[in-house]
This record gives structure tokens, sequence and C-alpha cells, in this order.
């Protein structure tokens, strides 16, 4: 099985160019599958039955796994089955009829506006941790920036005389986001003060950097964010992600055209946008749940 897997993760790197991110989030899902088959005594793709896999999504649910993260795993498995029968190791793809959960219904995690003032004034203060941290969570939320677009953002990309930045998303494609007053300021600041020191004399190209000089990996920025959330009170799961689905909300609450916000966030799709009016009208009916007098 692993080393079928090796050969999977081959073909999608070199043959269909898929990149670094998408293969080791292949190779995340995989492995787990693999363990958990052989745990139960399959040890080759020829032993994996439908019950099996199901029984396997079924214990991601019940590991409260998000209903996004078992949708990929399920992907990855029916990319991999496709791949075993194109290449002769099995004649049947047992997977070809599943469906997988039907993730328009699942409405992304939000926090409200009060909630994102408690996490952006949590991190006060001029010491250079706290003046980095405010920046980089300022600009995720004012931006509505994929945490490795952070991360990878370069000091080309800034263009704040003209109020915007430029990040490269998904699929390599490059796009215009807005900056607002806020984020700009607190980002100059580090800019300013906090990002020489770290810097040195290496010269490294990227905005936001470690005390190392280092830019940032995506599991630090995570840990970083859960980190501030639970200190400043908030219950919530809370990921890059979640300011990322907070920024796109709180602009359609307030009257943002979709079409714009599509553009803002980098969607391909109009139709992976529109999950966010989903979110407005579960707002909508919970207001008027709670002020209509015959609700």
């Amino acid at each position: 099985m692993i080393a079928l897997v090796d050969k999977f993760l081959d073909y999608v790197s070199y043959e269909c160019g898929l990149s670094p991110m998408t293969r080791a989030a292949y190779s995340s899902d995989l492995s787990a599958f693999s363990r958990y088959a052989q745990a139960h005594g399959a040890h080759s793709p020829r032993d994996i039955t439908r019950k099996l896999l199901i029984e396997f999504l079924e214990s991601e649910r019940d590991r409260d796994q998000s209903v996004s993260s078992i949708a990929r795993r399920l992907v990855a498995i029916k990319v991999f089955f496709r791949f075993l029968v194109q290449e002769g190791f099995l004649q049947k793809n047992i997977t070809a009829v599943m469906e997988s959960p039907r993730l328009w219904k699942v409405l992304p995690g939000t926090l409200s506006p009060r909630e994102v003032e408690a996490l952006l004034g949590i991190v006060k203060g001029d010491k250079p941790i706290q003046v980095r941290d405010r920046a980089m969570l300022e600009l995720l939320y004012a931006s509505g920036l994929r945490v490795s677009e952070m991360t990878e953002l370069k000091l080309e990309d800034l263009h704040f005389d003209n109020g915007y930045i430029r990040c490269t998303g998904k699929g390599n494609k490059t796009r215009v986001t807005p900056v607002g007053t806020q984020a700009r300021a607190a980002v100059e600041k580090y800019m300013r003060e906090v990002r020489p020191r770290f810097a040195g004399e290496r010269c490294p190209p990227h905005v936001f950097l470690t005390r190392r000089g280092q830019k940032f990996s995506r599991k630090t920025v995570w840990k970083l964010i859960r980190t501030y959330s639970r200190h400043a009170g908030i219950t919530k799961k809370v990921s890059p992600h979640t300011m990322r689905h907070s920024f796109a909300t709180h602009l359609l609450a307030n009257g943002a055209p979709l079409r714009m916000i599509q553009e803002m966030l980098g969607h391909a799709d109009i139709a992976t946008t529109q999950i966010y009016t989903h979110v407005d009208q579960n707002r909508l009916k919970s207001v008027h749940q709670q002020f209509h007098p015959r609700a």
C-alpha cells in the first residue's frame, strides 16, 4: 500500500503538475487511510471494500473531523483509486459511485465583529512580537487572505501607496486585494520598527518573519491565532481561515456585492463564494426569531 501511495504522489507531482501543497495534502490523507486500512486487515488496495472505506470516513467523523476535512480525504482516496485502475493495479474502482458530503450545506465558522475586535484587541503592546502579530491578524481580517498567501507575501507585493497588496493564491493565480487603513497602519509599523531587527543583514524577501528572520509556516500561524483567541475568551475553534470567512461574511452583511467578494477572495467560481449567502441568511433568521413577535 505504501509503495503504491508513493508512486501515486510522484505521479500527481511530476506528471499532473500539482503543487507541493496539494501533494502534501494527498500524502496526509492517504497515510491516514492506509493506517486505518492496515489496522483492519487490508494490506493492499485489493483488500479494501466500500464498507471499509465508509467505516473509515465514519471514524473520522467520530474523531470530530470537520465535514470539509472528511470530504478532502475522500477526494484524495478517489483520485488514488482512479490512478490504480488507470495504471492496471486494480480492475475495478470501488470509489467511483461514492458521493462527497454536500459541502455547500456546511456553514463556515465565522467570528462576529465583536469577537474580531476582542481578538485584535488582545494583541496589544509595543514589543516586537506583539507588533508583528497584530499586523498579521489585521491583514488576515482586512484582506481575506489565505494563510499560505500571507506567509508567502513578499516586499514587492505591498502597494500601500495605492491601497492594495498583490498576492498569489491557488493555482498560482495572482490577484489584487484592498487593505484597510487600520491594517495598513499596523503593517507599516511592523515594517518600520520590527522587521529590520528580525531580518538582520540577510535581506529575506518575505514580509512576515520569525525572530530568526525566516518566513512563517502555516502551522505556526495557526497555533498563534489559536493561542490569541483563547486569551481573548473566544470559545469557538478559530483558525486563519476563520478570519477569511469572517472577512467575507462581514462584507456581505454590510452590502458588498457577491461578485466583488469573489474577486477579493480569489474564487474561480462564484458558486464557491455563494456559501456566504447561506451564512447571511442564517444571521437574518436569527434576527427574525429574536425580534419578530410571532416568530
